[in-house]
């Protein structure tokens, strides 16, 4: 699955939206303590995090992490959403929380199959 498939997803705004959208998500990591987003995020993986703070775009690109989705509705402000564009760290937003996201992400990459 790559990124831009995410981007269409109506749950999801484009808050930042540039980037490399063809990059392949290998995952997703749901977190909100970037110490331990930077201990246990994969390349690739896509970040689920009500974090807004400058620090996200930061951590996303040492990871290098394929984006970022801010839930619960929050929203960075201009200073991030500059850097993130500076940095090529596509942002997206949506109003549901992490745990909806984070289910949805899994469906997409794994299929819909029970376990």
């Amino acid at each position: 699955m790559k990124l831009k498939d995410l981007a269409n997803l109506p749950a999801l705004s484009p808050l930042q939206p540039r980037g490399n959208l063809d990059a392949v998500v290998s995952g997703g990591y749901t977190g909100d303590l970037l110490s331990d987003v930077m201990g246990h995020a994969a390349e690739g993986n896509v970040w689920i995090t009500c974090q807004t703070h400058e620090n996200i775009v930061a951590v996303a690109r040492l990871k290098n992490l394929a984006g970022i989705i801010i839930v619960n509705g929050r929203k960075p402000d201009d200073d991030v959403l500059r850097r993130a564009r500076e940095e090529g760290i596509p942002i997206f937003g949506t109003a549901e929380p992490a745990f909806m996201v984070g289910g949805t992400l899994h469906a997409l990459l794994h299929g819909s199959k029970e376990r």
